[in-house]
């Protein structure tokens, strides 16, 4: 969070303040720092110093437009796991050659669509996609290039939710079926291989599980290389946790130092897909507290907020927890009391963080740190709520980079029944 300061007793993003945002924008609103944006992916960039590599960004961290081109100015790559993420990077300027094309479950149209604009690589995830996509191909007389993602079995040691390294996980194939299909692959009139790639899961905050799973993967790199197969890179997918409380993850300099320790003796490119630890902790979501509530039989209350779980999901769908603060500090030294940040959704899981030790009052902005991440882009109309504002704030000057929805979007595609 270091582009988001107190000044004067008041948070700022950057140059600006979080209660002018709030003033002209509303509330709940997510706000973003560019300079934050930028300054965490050139420190995975410039960690490979002169390593051959490419960043491909995990576009469903965080999927707004102006956030993509910000990637796309700095010559990023994207990995994409739909065809609503391709259509977005190439909307924001990406380069369809730096696109990654991840998943299990690619349809015939998104795959057609991604070899029809030439995209960099797919990641195939099954014998039935390789299948699927050779005969596309074929008949558009292309080569698809792919690498396959293998599943190294490694314990990512996160959420069971966002593990995906796992044999019991649904992504890749084992390193065993992977040998016969690099082979079967490799007799395909409509496919090139190029890669070989893995990814074990998200807020992982060891080097351990990444370590383990590469080793994994150079023994089957070596086994291809004696059965005639050679890649030219290697994905290691993203997964890189970030401090949301008391995690310590490494630094993306420690990151890749480590990864490339492992890595120096060989000629491949390497790509990594950091999403979540680029986008974090450069942005906040900016909620108003509406009504304070005593909770029975505890000496602890509800500040019921006008943010909620259709907002920011991962609380209720994780118990992922959040920092909240107040957005302006009071000066004087107030009795602190345990507060239930709770939103107005029918739902007992609507809560933004549980147990918090504040001072509160009706109409106090608060601060949910590290909103960066998962945050718009796993929002919905849940209560026929509409979907909240982003803003991109620039030095001293901010953006509204999608408006507030209202309530006759929410309702312009459905229609009643003629009779």
């Amino acid at each position: 969070m270091d582009y988001f300061k107190l000044n004067n007793y008041e948070w700022f993003a950057e140059d600006v303040s979080l209660c002018t945002i709030a003033k002209e924008v509303g509330t709940p609103c997510y706000v973003y720092s560019r300079a934050a944006l930028e300054n965490k992916w050139h420190a995975f960039d410039k960690a490979f110093n002169n390593y051959p590599h490419q960043i491909n960004y995990a576009v469903k961290a965080n999927s707004n437009l102006a956030v993509l081109n910000i990637f796309a100015r700095l010559n990023s790559g994207f990995d994409i796991v739909s065809g609503g993420e391709l259509e977005r990077v190439l909307k924001a300027n990406g380069n369809p050659e730096k696109i990654i094309f991840s998943g299990v479950g690619k349809t015939i149209d998104e795959l057609t669509k991604a070899l029809q604009v030439g995209i960099g690589c797919i990641n195939v995830e099954s014998e039935a996609e390789l299948l699927r996509l050779n005969e596309i191909a074929i008949n558009l007389g292309k080569k698809a290039t792919i690498a396959f993602r293998v599943n190294p079995d490694v314990d990512p040691k996160s959420h069971p939710y966002i593990s995906t390294g796992l044999k019991e996980n649904k992504f890749g194939v084992s390193i065993l079926e992977a040998k016969t299909l690099y082979q079967q692959a490799s007799k395909l009139k409509g496919i090139k291989i190029q890669g070989l790639a893995f990814h074990i899961g998200s807020q992982i905050t060891s080097l351990e599980p990444f370590l383990e799973a590469i080793d994994k993967v150079l023994e089957l790199n070596q086994d291809l290389n004696r059965m005639g197969i050679a890649i030219s890179h290697l994905n290691l997918g993203g997964g890189l946790g970030v401090c949301y409380h008391a995690e310590m993850p490494p630094t993306p300099s420690a990151y890749v130092s480590a990864l490339l320790a492992k890595l120096q003796q060989t000629d491949l490119v390497i790509h990594i897909e950091p999403g979540r630890a680029i986008t974090a902790n450069a942005g906040v979501l900016l909620t108003r507290v509406e009504y304070i509530k005593k909770q029975e039989l505890k000496d602890r209350y509800f500040a019921i907020v006008d943010a909620a779980m259709n907002d920011l999901l991962r609380p209720a769908l994780y118990e992922a927890w959040q920092d909240i603060v107040p957005v302006k500090l009071r000066h004087n030294e107030t009795t602190l009391y345990n507060y239930d940040i709770v939103g107005p959704i029918c739902e007992t899981a609507d809560f933004l963080g549980k147990d918090r030790s504040l001072f509160l009052e009706p109409n106090d902005l608060l601060m949910i740190c590290s909103a960066g991440a998962y945050g718009f882009s796993m929002s919905s109309n849940y209560n026929s709520r509409p979907r909240v504002a982003e803003v991109m704030v620039d030095n001293n000057n901010f953006y509204t980079i999608r408006p507030r929805e209202d309530l006759t979007e929410l309702m312009k595609t459905e229609m009643m029944l003629p009779f």
